[in-house]
């Protein structure tokens, strides 16, 4: 059963994509962080907080890997920004019956989404607009090789979500 998995940077659209990329296609979609919480009972800030960043992506890895595995279902996935950097996740990326895509967007696309959003977001809440945007180049730079492992680039910059799900429904047949 295929897994279409899509990956980016937080603010490059993964959710969103997803949620429309599953009503459009009727493939089931799952957004890992929220499987996680679930699984753990707690928020993701609040399981950095009380059980560390290790133990967050261990229970990632195992969800992921269960996500990637399972053969009895198609689906979309939507994974966090980190995931595709640890426990070689990335090589789940070229697993046979895998779509995966990277959502990629520009460090001024990343800026001007994630700058209206920082109140959601505590891992830059505090940052300014400029610190906003050396953090981002800091990560995508840090990020690249592991984005980049996925078989799809779909750039979001300048572009509507219909737009994006279109390419994305195009490139599944």
């Amino acid at each position: 059963m295929k897994k279409v998995v899509l990956v980016g940077y937080m603010g490059s659209g993964k959710s969103v994509i997803s949620a429309m990329l599953a009503q459009k296609t009727g493939i089931e979609f799952v957004e890992l962080d929220e499987q996680i919480e679930k699984k753990c009972g707690m928020s993701i800030a609040t399981i950095f907080v009380a059980k560390g960043e290790l133990y967050f992506r261990k229970i990632e890895r195992e969800l992921f890997l269960e996500f990637i595995q399972d053969t009895s279902r198609e689906l979309i996935i939507s994974t966090g920004g980190g995931t595709p950097c640890y426990y070689n996740n990335y090589e789940l990326l070229q697993a046979d019956g895998v779509v995966s895509i990277y959502l990629k967007a520009s460090i001024e696309t990343l800026t001007l989404r994630l700058d209206k959003e920082k109140q959601t977001r505590p891992l830059i809440a505090h940052l300014s607009t400029d610190e906003l945007r050396e953090f981002i180049a800091k990560h995508l730079f840090d990020r690249n090789y592991y984005y980049n492992q996925a078989a799809f680039k779909v750039s979001v910059d300048s572009k509507s979500l219909e737009e994006i799900v279109e390419e994305i429904s195009i490139l599944l047949v």
